[in-house]
């Protein structure tokens, strides 16, 4: 059988959205903040990654964030986050059109995600290109003053 594409990977939604109850895992509860977890398909991170503006940022922590404020829920899974948006990376990397600037999304704290097409050094290269600065502190990259520079999603 052949591995799904990016691409195809980005439209499999399954039951997705969902919203878990978790308040059977008391340490998840007090990490995250409340019982109601969403998981997002794919294509909600896919959609909010499109919208960046140029010289605009976001993180995966913003994102996670407005997709559980908009589903009614108390966060946004922080593991399928990391995986869906790598998909919507790699398939707009995919694609011919419809392209969309996922190396505006950042991880939290406006780290670098070496998992991107390219990895640290497309997305640095790419950023730099867009007049941020990237610095390094130890071995991981960020972008220099990301707060500054983040998108309000919820007016996207």
């Amino acid at each position: 059988m052949a591995r799904k594409s990016y691409n195809e990977k980005l439209k499999t939604a399954g039951d997705l959205p969902k919203i878990e109850d978790i308040s059977d895992q008391p340490r998840a509860v007090e990490r995250w903040g409340g019982t109601k977890m969403l998981i997002a398909e794919p294509m909600a991170y896919n959609d909010v990654m499109a919208k960046i503006p140029r010289g605009k940022l976001t993180t995966t922590v913003e994102i996670r964030q407005y997709l559980a404020d908009r589903a009614k829920a108390d966060f946004t899974c922080p593991l399928t986050a990391g995986i869906f948006t790598n998909i919507a990376a790699n398939a707009s990397v995919e694609r011919d059109v419809d392209q969309i600037p996922y190396w505006r999304t950042l991880r939290a704290k406006g780290e670098l995600n070496e998992k991107y097409p390219g990895g640290m050094v497309s997305q640095q290269a790419l950023l730099e290109a867009e007049g941020h600065t990237v610095i390094q502190k130890g071995k991981r990259y960020f972008v220099e003053n990301y707060e500054a520079k983040l998108v309000d999603l919820g007016r996207l």
